[in-house]
């Protein structure tokens, strides 16, 4: 079988001007990044502010495993699977940070027969929203330090006669707003600035990856670019010597943000290997931040679609719980069905036993896997929606597992359970599992949020971690103890964006299987006002990634013909 990138290269595509048009957009709402791509302006909104919204597939996977499971590649087999049968429909996906891309997975479009393209513009730059957020985020530190130099070095009083500003008197010690670069650097993770003469005050500061950037965040759960200005705006910088909060807005900088993230604000539309339209917007992280696409792109494909096929990082606990919980109470869109993806090799990975040959069959491996599986169906069946499993079906399956795990599925609360074959054979590969989400989709639900957002703050800690994951209880550090206390009055009301690892149902990325009874240690609370969201950092989780022993930049290069390889 051919590579990714030769699948995407030998394919032939559609000028995105003719797929803009199939998809019901008009010319001037259309902005062109040469022949394959091209942003949606929010125009567009205008015209079909009346339009009917069409039905929302959340595509959500099991405990993810360091052997892949495809949820991308469902998610875009899913909708040329729609689009085979002749339905309206457009998926949504978040754009790869360049971190993973030559950390990691060396490209994030999909794979085989069922992916965006074409895959490498998607996975380098794409339209450059990410660098335009980057620079947005650094502003406000560089804006943050340079008025914290001149407080210091004027004092408040002159500061105030020579500037004409108020002086806020930021505190160094309670600095909030770290820096952030797109890459995986952990060299970085802590630093300290100011050093040197006339560059002061030195204080603590670090760099998170982009993708955690609140910034990232409130371009996904922005309606507009009026709320996205707004959301900016109240952005917590740091804390005054007072011990006030010092905001975006204080600081005079959120404009000038808002400025640089302008045309960030429109979806990027592409298309899939079969033709049909995939919007590409923002790119939050699932574990470190809340792992959805973008508002924006949801409400805009819906309105011109009929189905949207839109997915949630990593496993049901983490981007899925985070759509239901978060991006929900922003859109008000509700997900019609789920799509849960799972894979013979994922469950026997997740199972616990000892498995020598992940791709030999292995009944009591596959057996305790289906549990795992089981407490992923039963997480999604308790927020009201129907659920499809999907099994992703790898060459070194065998039929007798397939057919026994389907027949196990059955028995289940899943509404189905579909094999799918989209990475192989593409469109024709995942026919019977589109059929299967339209039925689930006309399914009568009745959509149920985790935890009543209006707790005290404490309660809905707690109590997120018991409903979530299966805890017994949390652990606050020092600093977290003291941080829910500042937050409590102000800011207790905001969801929860629980930062863990993706790699257990739990904290800890060696409990395998459905952990139960464990104390969740929580390190750190951040808010994210702009955002609406308190982030809980559990355990040893960091906000910026390192590369490995073997990153994926060392297979990536580039021939004589500008043509790009290693990418997958």
């Amino acid at each position: 079988m051919l590579s990714d990138i030769e699948i995407s290269r030998n394919s032939p595509l559609v000028a995105i001007s003719d797929l803009a048009a199939r998809l019901g957009i008009q010319p001037d709402e259309l902005v062109t990044y040469g022949v394959h791509k091209a942003k949606v302006l929010p125009s567009v909104f205008k015209r079909l502010a009346q339009a009917p919204l069409g039905r929302t597939i959340l595509v959500t996977a099991v405990t993810p495993t360091p052997y892949g499971e495809g949820k991308t590649v469902t998610t875009i087999g899913l909708t040329q699977g729609l689009h085979a049968l002749g339905e309206s429909v457009c998926a949504c996906i978040r754009q790869p940070s360049m971190g993973p891309v030559f950390g990691v997975k060396g490209g994030a479009a999909g794979g085989g027969y069922a992916q965006v393209v074409p895959m490498e513009e998607l996975n380098l730059h794409l339209t450059g929203d990410i660098h335009a957020l980057t620079s947005a985020h650094n502003l406000a530190a560089a804006a943050l330090d340079a008025r914290l130099f001149y407080e210091t070095q004027l004092g408040a009083a002159a500061f105030e006669l020579q500037s004409g500003l108020s002086a806020l008197n930021i505190d160094p010690e309670q600095i909030l707003w770290r820096r952030v670069v797109d890459q995986n650097d952990r060299s970085l993770r802590q630093i300290e600035v100011g050093i040197g003469r006339n560059n002061g005050p030195v204080h603590a500061s670090g760099f998170d990856i982009s993708a955690a950037s609140e910034l990232m965040a409130i371009l996904a759960l922005s309606l507009d670019l009026a709320d996205m200005r707004a959301r900016i705006g109240r952005i917590i910088l740091a804390k005054s010597t007072d011990g006030n909060w010092i905001s975006a807005d204080d600081l005079g900088v959120a404009g000038a943000m808002t400025v640089i993230m302008r045309d960030a604000i429109a979806p990027t539309l592409m298309q899939t290997l079969s033709g049909a339209p995939c919007l590409i917007h923002a790119g939050p992280f699932a574990n470190i931040a809340h792992g959805n696409s973008s508002v924006i792109a949801d409400d805009m494909a819906l309105r011109l679609a009929d189905f949207v096929v839109t997915e949630g990082g990593f496993g049901s606990d983490m981007g899925f719980e985070k759509y239901a919980n978060i991006k929900v109470r922003t859109s008000n869109i509700p997900p019609a069905a789920v799509v849960l993806v799972a894979t013979l090799r994922a469950l026997k990975a997740n199972s616990g036993v000892t498995v020598s040959d992940i791709n030999a069959p292995n009944q009591d491996a596959l057996q305790a896997g289906f549990e795992h599986l089981c407490w992923h169906i039963n997480n999604v069946s308790k927020y009201g929606v129907p659920v499809v499993v999907a099994i992703n079906r790898f060459p070194t399956d065998t039929d007798e597992e397939l057919h026994w795990l389907q027949q196990q599925v059955t028995k289940t609360q899943a509404f189905a359970c579909e094999i799918s074959e989209a990475f192989a054979n593409g469109a024709s590969g995942a026919l019977d599992l589109a059929r299967s989400v339209i039925s689930a989709c006309q399914q009568p639900s009745e959509f149920t949020h985790l935890y009543d957002v209006n707790l005290p703050l404490d309660v809905k800690l707690t109590q997120h971690m018991q409903l979530a994951y299966g805890a017994a209880g949390i652990e606050l550090s020092d600093l977290a103890a003291s941080q829910l206390q500042s937050l409590a009055t102000d800011y207790g009301h905001l969801p929860l964006c629980v930062a863990k690892t993706p790699m257990s149902i739990s904290h800890d990325p060696q409990q395998k299987g459905v952990p139960s009874g464990f104390m969740v240690p929580v390190a750190e609370l951040r808010l994210n006002a702009g955002a609406g969201f308190i982030t809980v950092i559990t355990g040893n989780v960091m906000t910026m990634p390192g590369l490995g022993l073997c990153p994926a930049y060392l297979q990536i290069d580039i021939d004589a013909n500008g043509d790009i390889q290693g990418l997958s």
